[in-house]
């Protein structure tokens, strides 16, 4: 099979052959239909997330199952899936405890791009290829853990319910899931890429009284207002903070989402947020980087500052949620998607995004 691989950051991706074993106990083939292109893979490839490389790209994706290995019962044959970059066993400690996100199986494989048993399924020359997330959707196929797949129901759109995989499922998770927040608020979004847009959607589904977009890119700003954002803050024109207590009555946002995944992004968020208020960190940034914060103010302010991975979210309940949201035309999958791509275009992709000249870039296969 063809696949995009980084083998050095900083320098273009490869698309070339590789091979894929067959599925173990556990485990399921499929055929990619369609992998999103997110930040997260292009901070793999500028090295801004570190990870051993050569490394398969993808970690959104939707495909049809080909085949599936021992113990297997959830799909079958020719079942469309939606792929989780979280794998969530239902057994650990936090699986257990309500938090699956926080899964201890996903996370091994978060922290070494392997299977659980720590090996891989792609090799090229005869060697392992580590694969994002052990699902690698910037593939042809991939075997994934079972436990990755959710089902979808047969007559779904695999191009845009493989935005549910990774920008949908975060970005309105951080809203309904984390942050939980109250119809009639006030919600401020710094960023306003693929999960911010989604944030955004979720501030609508949760019946937010205002909803304010921060970016410094008014085609960003664009795309928020037509996804429910009722006022958009120009960060390079304005100074954000300012900006958001203005149309607050000088308190500040109710919840604060930052969707960047950085210092300075992460600092102003918690500021503009109201003393009582949440500010939620949803952006990866850099491990070079430290947030300040002032010690007198973390008593005397009352703000919550949570994190948020995956959009603290159980997949295999919120998929169907979510699909259920969009049935209704409370969520907008469509509309995400932007421009679609071939493999051989990944480079491509990966310009435009950091070009802002996508909401979702789509690989289409």
């Amino acid at each position: 099979m063809r696949a995009a691989i980084c083998h050095e950051t900083g320098r273009p991706v490869v698309v070339e052959e590789v091979t894929l074993d067959g599925p173990r106990r556990g485990e399921v083939r499929l055929r990619v239909a369609a992998a999103g292109v997110c930040h997260s893979d292009l901070s793999v490839v500028n090295g801004t997330i570190p990870v051993k490389v050569p490394i398969v790209l993808g970690h959104e994706g939707a495909g049809v199952v080909e085949e599936v290995g021992e113990g297997v019962t959830h799909v079958a044959r020719g079942d469309r899936v939606v792929l989780a970059w979280v794998t969530q066993c239902g057994d650990c400690f936090f699986c257990r405890g309500g938090q699956p996100e926080l899964c201890e199986v996903g996370a091994r494989i978060n922290a070494t791009h392997r299977m659980p048993d720590g090996s891989s399924r792609v090799r090229r020359g005869g060697e392992e290829v580590n694969v994002h997330s052990a699902v690698g959707t910037m593939a042809e196929e991939a075997v994934v853990p079972a436990r990755a797949a959710v089902k979808l129901p047969a007559d779904a759109s695999l191009e845009t319910c493989a935005l549910l995989g990774c920008a949908v499922m975060t970005g309105v998770g951080a809203v309904l899931n984390t942050a939980r927040v109250r119809p009639g608020s006030r919600v401020a979004v710094f960023g306003a890429g693929g999960v911010g847009l989604n944030a955004i959607q979720g501030a609508v589904i949760a019946g937010a009284e205002r909803i304010i977009a921060v970016d410094a890119r008014p085609e960003k700003l664009a795309r928020a207002r037509k996804l429910g954002a009722t006022d958009g803050i120009d960060a390079s024109q304005a100074d954000a903070v300012k900006s958001v207590r203005g149309l607050t009555d000088g308190r500040g946002a109710d919840y604060a989402f930052e969707v960047v995944g950085r210092k300075d992004t992460i600092e102003q968020a918690l500021a503009a947020t109201r003393k009582g208020g949440t500010c939620v960190v949803v952006g990866i940034a850099s491990t070079r980087e430290t947030v300040s914060l002032n010690a007198f103010g973390i008593p005397f302010y009352e703000k919550r500052l949570l994190g948020c991975w995956y959009g603290g979210a159980d997949v295999h309940a919120d998929v169907p949620r979510l699909l259920a949201l969009a049935a209704a035309g409370r969520l907008k999958l469509d509309e995400l998607v932007t421009r679609t791509y071939r493999l051989d275009d990944v480079n491509r992709a990966f310009d435009d995004m950091a070009a802002a000249d996508t909401a979702r870039g789509v690989i289409v296969f």
